[in-house]
């Protein structure tokens, strides 16, 4: 995740510590006070939904899948995660909610001192939930929603699915629960985005997760309809300008970019043109630290049947399985080559990553992309929008060049 607020704005989050290493610059509690030296662990614990996504990484269905994880092994994952200092497990699926023992994991989650989140649709977030969830020791819910009505419900294949969701996050911040709003940008639904915003802004939810399209599960079917390249660009300039506006009028909107570390490099850009150089080499001391991709590195997947998987978007490919070995075993086990080469990436980079100036803080973007695109995991991901002259050392964006 980079944040927007964090480096254009000087906002403080929870995250400032884990991600860039600056917990003492901020006020706020901290999820940890280093930046982490384990991954963040999403653990999809269902396959089984409400809804049927177009985008769904993970090709969730309407029923239980054979395999899940029971309760006891998922406490014992859980048990396992904590010995391998895990700081943060996403409970995720499918919808996590359709296990009536959600409540029970989060709990054992919180008592083993890893902090416990949840990504969901929001329209299973009824008062009764949200209460035995914030109880449990929940730190935090983030809730989809792909756009204004019309867009999202096509999204999420649902007629009504934006107003459950809206009533989830309602229920949610009634609670006193921290709640979030995440969006994954198409070309289906680009326009709504500073709709969106507003909509966030307006229900009192101060986090934006903004996602780029990864090519995973049901996301490699629908790849057509991400936005071109330029496209793409464009609606992150408009982020960071609306999150600017915001920030200036007084309103600490949480504002995080997910899943393409262009985004990294064109921050730097963006400060230079908008806030100047010293700006623009302060931004991208942080990204240094942040350290571009965190596939196989600092996020890591456990699916519902305890596969072990580089990133959440690539279920595809398995490490392991945690029914077999421990997950740190899983983990730091280095004999896979393609584990090995992701942790080295920089140097089986190729085409045009390989010589931009910016790899050091993007890491070469999504290799899940560049496998799509080209049958490379080590490939350019075709979504990266910098212009040739921002790439090459020396060039307009090089600040060792000024």
């Amino acid at each position: 995740m980079i944040s927007i607020s964090k480096l254009l704005c000087g906002g403080e989050a929870e995250g400032d510590g884990l991600r860039y290493d600056a917990a003492g610059e901020s006020r706020k509690p901290q999820i940890r006070e280093r930046k982490q030296r384990r991954p963040v662990v999403v653990w999809n614990t269902t396959k089984q939904c409400n809804l049927y996504c177009s985008h769904c990484y993970a090709g969730a269905e309407d029923a239980s899948a054979p395999g899940e994880l029971s309760t006891a092994e998922g406490k014992a994952l859980l048990e396992d995660l904590a010995a391998f200092d895990v700081p943060v497990v996403l409970f995720s699926g499918g919808e996590p909610l359709v296990r009536d023992d959600l409540e029970e994991l989060v709990a054992y989650a919180s008592d083993l001192g890893i902090r416990p989140v949840l990504s969901t649709n929001g329209t299973l977030l009824t008062e009764g939930r949200v209460e035995a969830l914030r109880d449990a020791g929940l730190a935090y819910a983030g809730v989809s929603v792909d756009g204004m009505p019309e867009h999202n419900d096509e999204m999420r294949g649902q007629e009504g699915a934006f107003d459950a969701a809206l009533r989830g996050i309602r229920t949610s911040l009634d609670a006193g629960l921290k709640t979030g709003l995440r969006y994954t940008i198409t070309e289906e639904n680009a326009d709504d985005l500073e709709d969106v915003i507003d909509l966030l802004h307006e229900e009192g939810v101060d986090r934006f997760c903004f996602y780029h399209l990864d090519y995973g599960g049901r996301g490699a079917e629908i790849a057509d309809a991400d936005l071109a390249p330029e496209d793409k660009r464009e609606a992150v300039r408009t982020l960071c300008d609306l999150t600017r506006e915001y920030h200036d009028r007084g309103d600490e909107i949480e504002t995080l970019l997910v899943g393409n570390y262009a985004d990294a490099a064109f921050l730097v850009e963006y400060a230079r043109s908008e806030l100047g150089g010293d700006a623009a080499e302060r931004i991208r001391a942080y990204l240094e630290r942040n350290g571009g991709d965190p596939t196989a590195e600092r996020v890591a997947d456990v699916d519902y049947q305890g596969n072990v998987h580089p990133t959440q978007f690539w279920q595809s490919y398995s490490l392991g399985n945690v029914r077999d070995r421990s997950f740190g075993d899983i983990w730091t086990d280095e004999t896979n080559p393609l584990v090995r080469r992701l942790r080295e990436r920089e140097d089986h980079l190729t085409g045009r990553c390989a010589s931009c100036q910016y790899r050091s803080i993007c890491r070469g973007g999504s290799r899940l992309r560049a496998l799509a695109a080209s049958d490379d995991p080590f490939g350019p991901d075709p979504q990266c929008y910098l212009s040739e002259s921002e790439r090459e050392p020396g060039g307009a964006g090089d600040l060792a060049a000024d």
